[in-house]
């Protein structure tokens, strides 16, 4: 039997191969130090920055990962569409249309005790005007508890800082932990909210931090420079494992603790 205390590992947006092998190097040693009970990560950006392939997905799955959760990046590889109809475990955010491809939550069981919700979302804020993420964190947070679900964690992948700080405030206490995405930019703002939701705006990126965002800098500079659409390249270079975990009370869903992690490739 499963302690009362769930320890979940968010590893932050994997980019490119960097961002694979850095993860593939430190999981095993990470989820063992932290007792870790729950795997999570953002894999939009695995597949040289832009969205994912069914090998890279099962990649991740072999590695212990449990949860693959998105944003507007997933829909980049027409041929991995398909994948997000017939793996449940692999999300895109649930407020896209409904006859979008794919699933925006799922219900992961732990060793037979303990049942975990994952919710994936986007924010509009300066993104594409897709359905309200609030009303959507709504429906589907009162389908998980009528469930049964009391553990329930939510990947917002949003660009506007106010906009992810509005929904952990609007989401306190009912749910375990609000986790941003998408910037690729670590925030020191983890707490716990006073309904026991943990929070940080963003958990920041996996990958080489000698770049811009995780593409090669002089692309990026010269993208700003000139306005044209240079393709960008994934950088090479100070790669770095960035994430949090979560500690959750399994039988009230509250969060304990929050701890950040960057993590830097030996």
């Amino acid at each position: 039997m499963l302690s009362s205390n769930i320890q979940i590992l968010y590893i932050a947006d994997v980019v490119g191969e960097p961002g694979y092998e850095i993860v593939s190097s430190c999981i095993q040693d990470l989820k063992k130090k932290g007792n870790i009970d729950l795997t999570i990560a953002n894999g939009e950006n695995s597949a040289s920055g832009k969205g994912m392939t069914a090998n890279i997905a099962q990649s991740f799955f072999d590695l212990g990962i449990d949860v693959i959760t998105s944003g507007n990046h997933i829909w980049h590889k027409e041929k991995f569409l398909p994948i997000l109809d017939e793996n449940p475990r692999i999300l895109r955010p649930l407020n896209y249309p409904p006859d979008c491809p794919g699933h925006g939550s799922c219900i992961v069981e732990i060793a037979q005790d303990y049942r975990i919700g994952v919710i994936n979302l986007q924010g509009r804020s300066f993104m594409y005007s897709i359905d309200c993420p609030f009303r959507s964190a709504d429906s589907e947070i009162e389908r998980l508890t009528k469930e049964g679900i009391r553990v329930i964690i939510v990947d917002f992948h949003a660009e506007a800082t106010a906009e992810k700080i509005a929904l952990g405030w609007y989401l306190d206490g009912r749910v375990s932990g609000l986790i941003g995405s998408h910037t690729h930019v670590q925030t020191a703002d983890e707490r716990i909210l006073p309904g026991g939701t943990a929070y940080i705006t963003d958990a920041g990126m996996t990958g080489p931090f000698n770049s811009v965002i995780g593409m090669d800098k002089d692309v990026a500079i010269n993208r700003f420079l000139t306005q044209l659409p240079v393709r960008y390249k994934i950088a090479q270079g100070d790669t770095k494992f960035c994430g949090v975990i979560l500690s959750v009370d399994g039988n009230s869903g509250r969060s304990h603790s929050i701890s950040r992690y960057q993590i830097t490739h030996r």
